[in-house]
């Protein structure tokens, strides 16, 4: 059974981000970076966040295999006291996945690239989070 494309890319961003050197004196070795965090959590963190998929371009041809958009957000938590290490994790995901040439199962990736980025403090003043947004376009391989 093949995986499905949104399924596939986010195991891909998961492990391009869990093997990425750079995060490493940050984010521990491995670095910690979850689908799903552990109830134990270390900061700073990395977490997927929301994922959109449409048709690209917004039309559906049933005969042809269609390429995929998506949108993806991560989410990287800090308690560090201040914005300086969300801002600089941010800069190491965004050197790390815009314009990567992931390996996806069942698919291939056409086109990474980050569209947005936002550094905010949480309602306690003491957790700092930041949000980067991917855009990405996928196909099928043909079977």
């Amino acid at each position: 059974m093949s995986r499905d494309a949104d399924s596939a890319l986010q195991i891909a961003i998961l492990a391009d981000l869990s093997s990425e050197a750079s995060l490493q004196p940050l984010l521990g070795n491995p670095p910690r970076v979850y689908d799903e965090p552990p109830l134990d959590l270390v900061y700073p963190f990395i977490t997927l966040g929301s994922s959109q998929t449409r048709p690209y371009g917004g039309q559906v041809d049933p005969v042809s295999l269609e390429a995929t958009e998506h949108a993806i957000s991560l989410t990287i938590a800090s308690v560090s006291g201040g914005t300086e290490e969300v801002k600089t994790l941010l800069g190491l995901v965004r050197q790390a996945l815009h314009g990567a040439a992931l390996t996806l199962e069942d698919h291939r990736l056409i086109n990474l690239r980050v569209t947005f980025a936002d550094v905010f403090r949480a309602a306690d003043w003491r957790s700092t989070y930041g949000v980067l947004r991917l855009r990405a376009v996928t196909e099928p391989i043909n079977p």
